[in-house]
């Protein structure tokens, strides 16, 4: 069988013969998953339907997951089977079948569809997990003597499902072991090799480490397909399959390196087989390289695989020849049509990064072999965090790689000192960003303005000028970000607290993500970017496409902020005047001065009158003359702001007038609606409104009105008689906890008294031992206090149940105590006995515990205890 066909029947077996659904493989980005960077495990995209969080399409589903983990990646090629990318065959039931079903039709597949030997076949359980072990014994041909027990067989990766396990391991010979008399399932040689993992799901780790039982059992499986391959081909590796041979075959021959000649030189062909098919699968799922997250993995890979071709003397690109040998393994595969579709694209991506690379590669192989050199003449053993961090900042060498380099050399990194020099760069970096100024700008005075322009209509634009960290470069690369000035742009620049536009630039080999636009004093606007892939150079022609959604959501903010602005001073009062504001696609804020809260009936006031300015629908009108010509007007301006000799009037007819040059709808009523979502103090004498307008309005609303039906249908009333319905209900709540105070009074002495018609005499100690029907601790205790103030000098052993957990007390009178009982050494005994723990003072304990079923045994514990005290 090739690698394909192996997929294929596994997935067919399961599918057709044991009603599976099959799914195609999730893509390696989580989608609403935070806890995890790039999808590591068969069962991992599927997490909602273990949880019950998410119903699943079907409670049997099969899939052959892609997947990446890059944990041991200083092993891979230096042993048999360590990847970082590799598919895991599954099978999985949410509630279905169980361990009854899973272990047979695991046997079944691997001794009668791929016909592996069963005497070769051994297995691991979890040695508490006796069902198991009876359903692998029951398996037809299965050898009785290869189980083994580990007590390692509980399966979990980070929060989520989780429980026992079941592994089959494979016999390949003895002439794959290690030689040691004591070998065997479980050895680190390669002699017997996991190729099936059987977990059986029953519990729930949450994010602080608790296990909670799952609803319902569920069967989650991990087959590895490249294991099983080299299993059913015969190779004493992975990498010699067909799923990855191919490609060291290539890396072969670019190199003139004949693979199973040199060992250490084999490393680096297989390093580069396994990370080639990595990046071609992890950029096929829509991964590029960055410095950050799951971007990071991939540019790390990718140099790694780069370095490893430097050091079997390949000095040109070579990686897409690579690509084209993955595209062509997959090729026949059902779930790797994206990868054909996109093999162009997947080799533009790596040819960039390459090329960014290979041009700081040997700068800083020198400098890093110079300090070695250095190092190793002083007999020292730890390079510098300084230097590392250089390597890192200004050749692109990922820390890890640097760190490999330096342990093949017998030198260790000081890593503190490198993140040192990594946090201090990313303080200035925040810095940078905090301050927000303009100062880093460089000189631009070599650009004539005078060819810049803005052009509302702008569609496609030539790069004039690109900088980064204040210097004028010649182009920039993905993961960077930089200014950028245009000949022509439609972008708002940021100004009078409206945010600037956000949109795409692309060009021919890059896609640049415009996150905002501002203006230098010149006029001259300048967009704020970051380069999603790709590259750009200046001088290149970009297409432009503002984000329109947002533009108009920014404009509708704005003009419901003046609105608001003249609506506080009818309502509140002219001493309300604007002291800062903020307009974003999101929602809009507005600071202003005035000594008191506005009081709820200002604040209706104030937005009724804004929506019924806006129901009016009038255009709005913007005009341009002096400021003398403004202010005589009556427009309103910001004494903070400097205006030139022309200024932008923009007026609502009858109701505002300001001096605004930033974007505003063409009429009021594409506003839509205002609604203040709150009123807040930020400073003496300065309030905060803080509102939305349009869609977000409409949202708001909505979703106060789906949580009003919420609410309504719970009380089972009309949305008009939730208040009616409520004080009902509040008023009922308040009588009905009088009466169940009253009734667990009641309760307690009806116990106290069925507990005190058992007494039972222990050298001349009464003792009442029993269970209670109290509903916590605190009634336990009470239930006690009472029992005993019956029982002259007697003592009280009382437990409860609620919830499936225990709770005991031992109460003891002055007279047992002085007779030799300490309450805390008995419960400290008998809630062993019930899985838990506890203790206290000799007249007085109390405990927990989980095991109900055990009371009896705990309550016989307590009366031994309790003889053994009396003497």
């Amino acid at each position: 069988m090739t690698g394909n066909e192996l997929r294929e029947a596994y997935l067919q077996f399961f599918s057709e013969k044991k009603g599976h659904l099959r799914l195609p493989s999730f893509s390696l980005i989580p989608q609403d998953d935070p806890t995890l960077l790039l999808i590591g495990a068969g069962m991992a995209p599927l997490k909602p339907f273990f949880t019950g969080k998410m119903k699943p399409p079907r409670t049997r589903v099969t899939t052959s997951q892609r997947c990446v983990r890059t944990g041991d990646i200083e092993n891979v090629g230096r042993t048999a089977r360590h990847q970082t990318y590799f598919e895991m065959l599954g099978n999985f039931s949410f509630g279905d079948y169980f361990k009854g079903e899973a272990i047979p039709w695991a046997w079944e597949f691997l001794t009668e569809v791929i016909e592996l030997p069963k005497d070769k076949l051994w297995v691991t359980v979890y040695p508490d997990d006796t069902e198991a072990i009876e359903i692998w014994k029951s398996q037809p041909g299965f050898p009785q003597d290869h189980i083994v027990k580990l007590d390692d067989n509980f399966w979990e990766i980070g929060p989520g499902p989780c429980g026992p396990d079941s592994e089959i391991y494979i016999d390949l010979g003895e002439e794959r072991g290690c030689g040691s008399p004591t070998c065997g399932v479980g050895c680190d040689c390669d002699r017997y090799l996991e190729i099936w993992n059987l977990v059986f799901t029953q519990y729930d780790r949450t994010e602080d480490g608790q296990y909670k039982p799952l609803a319902h059992k569920n069967i989650d499986t991990g087959c590895g397909l490249e294991r099983l391959v080299s299993v059913v081909q015969n190779k004493r590796t992975n990498f010699e399959t067909d799923l990855l041979y191919p490609i060291i075959e290539y890396a072969s021959k670019v190199s003139g390196v004949k693979y199973g000649e040199d060992a250490q030189k084999d490393i680096s062909l297989k390093v580069i087989a396994d990370h080639a098919r990595s990046m071609a699968i992890m950029i096929m799922d829509g991964i590029l390289p960055s410095n950050e997250g799951r971007g990071y993995v991939l540019r790390r890979i990718l140099r790694r695989a780069i370095r490893h071709g430097r050091m079997l003397g390949i000095k040109d690109k070579f990686l897409e020849g690579a690509v084209d040998a993955v595209v062509e393994i997959y090729r026949e595969a059902s779930d790797f049509g994206e990868l054909v579709a996109k093999q162009d694209y997947i080799k533009k991506v790596i040819s960039i990064e390459e090329d960014r690379f290979a041009a700081t590669l040997n700068q800083g192989m020198e400098l890093l072999d110079g300090e070695i050199k250095e190092l190793k003449a002083a007999g020292k053993k730890e390079l510098p965090g300084a230097v590392g961090f250089r390597l890192y900042d200004t050749f692109g060498f990922p820390w890890e790689l640097t760190e490999e380099i330096l342990h093949e050399n017998g030198i260790d990194l000081d890593k503190d000192g490198f993140e040192k020099a990594m946090e201090e760069q990313r303080s200035r970096a925040r810095a940078a960003r905090a301050a927000n100024t303009r100062v880093a700008v460089p000189d631009l005075s070599g650009i004539d303005v005078t060819q810049l322009r803005q052009d509302p209509e702008a569609k496609e634009a030539k790069v004039v000028a690109i900088w980064k960290d204040g210097k004028l470069v010649d182009e920039i690369h993905d993961g960077e970000e930089a200014g950028i000035i245009l000949d022509k742009t439609p972008f708002y620049a940021e100004g009078g607290g409206q945010v600037g536009d956000e949109g795409l630039l692309r060009s021919e080999f890059g896609r640049i993500q415009a996150t905002n636009a501002k203006k230098l004093p010149d006029g001259t606007v300048y967009h704020i970017s970051y380069v999603e892939e790709g590259q750009l150079k200046v001088g290149d022609t970009v297409t432009i496409e503002v984000d329109q959604t947002k533009k108009l959501a920014s404009a509708r903010n704005h003009t419901a902020t003046h609105l608001l602005q003249a609506a506080l001073k009818k309502v509140v009062g002219d001493q309300v005047n604007q002291a800062g504001s903020s307009v974003t696609p999101e929602r809009l804020r507005f600071d202003f001065t005035n000594f008191e809260p506005v009081s709820v009936q200002q604040l209706a006031d104030v937005e009724a009158l804004v929506n019924e300015e806006i129901l009016k629908g009038v255009d709005v009108e913007i005009s341009h003359m002096s400021l003398d010509e403004a202010k005589k007007a009556g427009a309103m301006a910001l004494f903070s702001e400097k205006y030139g000799d022309v200024v932008r009037v923009v007026k609502v007819p009858d109701f505002s007038m300001e001096l605004c040059a930033g974007s505003h709808v063409k009429n009021v009523g594409q506003i839509g609606m205002f609604k203040i979502v709150s009123e807040t103090g930020v400073a003496s004498g300065v309030r905060r409104i803080e509102a939305v307008t349009g869609k977000a309005a409409l949202d708001y609303m909505n979703a106060k009105a789906a949580l009003l039906s919420q609410v309504a249908a719970a009380l089972k009333s009309s949305e008009e008689e939730v208040p009616t319905a409520l004080g009902k209900l509040l008023a009922e709540k308040k009588e009905m906890e009088k009466q169940l105070e009253e009734a667990a009074a009641n309760r307690d002495k009806a116990d106290a008294a069925k507990l005190l018609a058992a007494v039972s005499d222990f050298s001349g100690v009464p003792v009442v031992c029993g269970k209670a029907q109290a509903a916590s601790m605190d009634e336990l205790r009470a239930v006690a206090d009472l029992t005993l103030s019956k029982l002259a000098g007697g003592l009280v052993v009382l437990a409860c149940v609620n919830d499936d957990k225990v709770n005991l007390v031992v109460k003891a009178s002055k007279e047992a105590v002085k007779k030799g009982i300490h309450a805390g050494k008995i419960i400290k005994e008998a809630a062993a006995v019930v899985g838990g723990g506890g203790g206290g003072r000799p007249d007085m304990a109390q405990a927990g515990g989980k095991k109900p079923e055990a009371l009896p045994q705990a309550f016989e514990k307590a009366a031994d205890i309790i003889k053994a005290q009396l003497g």
